[in-house]
This record gives structure tokens, C-alpha cells and sequence, in this order.
């Protein structure tokens, strides 16, 4: 259940007060703090900082009601703040209402239906108010967690980039030093899918250049090579003569097989002159 909205009402006369609390009384939604300075409901301010609503007469002695309300404002400027003033020439009042930044000016004498309706407008502005201001600081905060989230996206992109650098730049280096060996060096898959091939083999084999990557080994080698390869797919290893258009060479030819679940046959040709 919704707390009750405390509303400070400062008036030096006691009658006025009295009525107030009265026509109030029914409302089970308004509790009605009543004072007779200005000074007093400052006092009364510093103890209820959650008073919503403070409603003020303009002529008291002392502290008038727009000096009042001009400190109330500066010591808690989230309240509603309402004058009142029962004299004809409200002027004076109407120019000094900016001073306090004062939501309402009500002359006396008041109509009381149309009094507790002002009040009640001024609760749900309070109120409203409250929940934009609260909105606000949520969506504050949802606005820096999204940076912060940004920011470590970005940060994690980049890393990820300088990742994907190095490992290209590691498979280069990786692809020279492939070319640079003087044998022929192929990388098959299981099925026989030809997946690698340096700058000899290429030599080695025409076609093989570019064109081994993605072709089977029966499209590229001889029969004499493909039977070689399903024995080292058969029994892991060999080392065998075989011609080739350079000549007869040494091929060699390991399966390998690691934890991660890559499979493959490397093959090595070796020149015998």
C-alpha cells in the first residue's frame, strides 16, 4: 500500500489550519503537517525530507511565504511548493513566484473541492517526477553498463583480430617455409583429398600447383602413388621407390593423427640422383 503523501501547510493562523486538517481528514492518502511560521516549517523540512508537498501563506509575520518557500526549494527542490494569499492585489505575489519556483498560487478564500484537487495534482506531480527521475538514473546506468560492455566488445574484437593476424601470419610463414625445402612435400586428407602442396611439388607434378587443393589424389598422382597412399592409410607408414615424370624418386609417407581429431597422410619426395 502507498504511503500516505505528507504535506506541510504553514499559516500563522490557527483557524486556517484547523480547517485545513479538516476538509483533509477523510483522505486516507494525505497526511497534513501543520505550522505556524515559516521558520517552523523549515525545522519541520530538516526532519521530514520526505514532505511532498508545501503549501505556504504568502502574509505571515516574519518570513513571508515566498522567502519560505524560496529556502524550502533550495534545501529540497524535488517538493511541490503552493502559496496562498487572501489580498486583493496578488501582483506582488504573482512576480515573486519564480523566486520560489512555486508550482501554484491559490487566493483566499479557496473553493475546497477545487483546493483538494489541486493537491491531489500536486501529489501525482511529485510522484511523477520521482519515477522520471528514477527512469532516468536506470537508464543512466544502462547507458554506461552498454559502454562498458562496448568498450570490452571492442577490446575483444581487437584481440580477436590480432589473433587472427598472427596465426595468418604464422600459416604464411608456415607456406614459405614449405616452399623453400628442396622436396616435394603433399598433405592429403583420409579420403584422399589433396589439402597442401609446396612450390616443388608443384614442380614436381604438373598441375599439382593450385590445383591439388580441393582434388582427389587419383585426379593428380598415378596408380602406383594412390595404391601407396591407402597402404600408409592402412598401416600408418612406408617408404617406397616410384616413378613420377622427374624419375624415380623416394616417397615417403606417414599418417598422422592428433588429440584434436585432425587426420591426414603427408608425402615426402625424395630426388635420388
Amino acid at each position: 500500500m502507498t504511503e500516505p503523501a505528507k504535506i506541510l501547510w504553514v499559516d500563522d493562523e490557527a483557524n486556517i489550519l484547523k480547517s485545513i486538517r479538516r476538509l483533509f481528514m477523510d483522505m486516507d492518502t494525505v497526511e497534513i503537517i501543520p505550522c505556524a511560521s515559516g521558520e517552523e516549517g523549515l525545522e519541520v523540512i530538516r526532519q521530514h525530507p520526505d514532505v511532498q508537498v508545501v503549501v505556504s501563506d504568502y502574509r505571515m509575520p516574519g518570513m513571508n511565504g515566498v522567502d519560505f518557500l524560496r529556502q524550502v526549494n533550495e534545501m529540497h527542490p524535488e517538493t511541490i511548493r503552493i502559496v496562498l494569499s487572501g489580498y486583493a492585489d496578488t501582483g506582488s505575489v504573482v512576480g515573486a513566484i519564480n523566486e520560489g519556483r512555486i508550482y501554484k498560487f491559490i487566493a483566499k478564500p479557496w473553493n475546497d473541492d477545487e483546493l483538494r484537487v489541486t493537491i491531489s495534482k500536486a501529489i501525482e506531480l511529485y510522484r511523477l517526477q520521482q519515477e522520471n527521475t528514477r527512469l532516468n538514473a536506470q537508464l543512466q546506468k544502462s547507458n554506461k553498463e552498454l559502454q562498458s560492455l562496448n568498450a570490452n566488445l571492442e577490446k575483444l574484437v581487437a584481440a580477436r583480430t590480432e589473433e587472427l593476424l598472427f596465426k595468418n601470419q604464422v600459416l604464411t610463414a608456415s607456406q614459405n617455409i614449405l616452399d623453400a625445402l628442396p622436396v616435394a612435400v603433399l598433405g592429403m586428407s583420409m579420403e584422399g583429398m589433396c589439402v597442401l602442396a609446396n612450390r616443388t611439388a608443384a614442380d614436381m607434378f604438373p598441375g599439382v600447383g593450385a590445383g591439388p587443393i580441393g582434388m582427389e589424389i587419383g585426379d593428380v598422382m598415378s596408380d602406383e602413388i594412390c595404391a601407396v597412399f591407402q597402404q600408409v592409410v592402412a598401416h600408418g607408414k612406408i617408404s617406397r621407390k616410384v616413378a613420377t615424370d622427374a624419375g624415380m624418386v623416394q616417397l615417403l609417407g606417414v599418417r598422422m593423427k592428433y588429440e584434436t581429431g585432425q587426420e591426414g597422410v603427408i608425402f615426402v619426395f625424395l630426388d635420388n640422383s
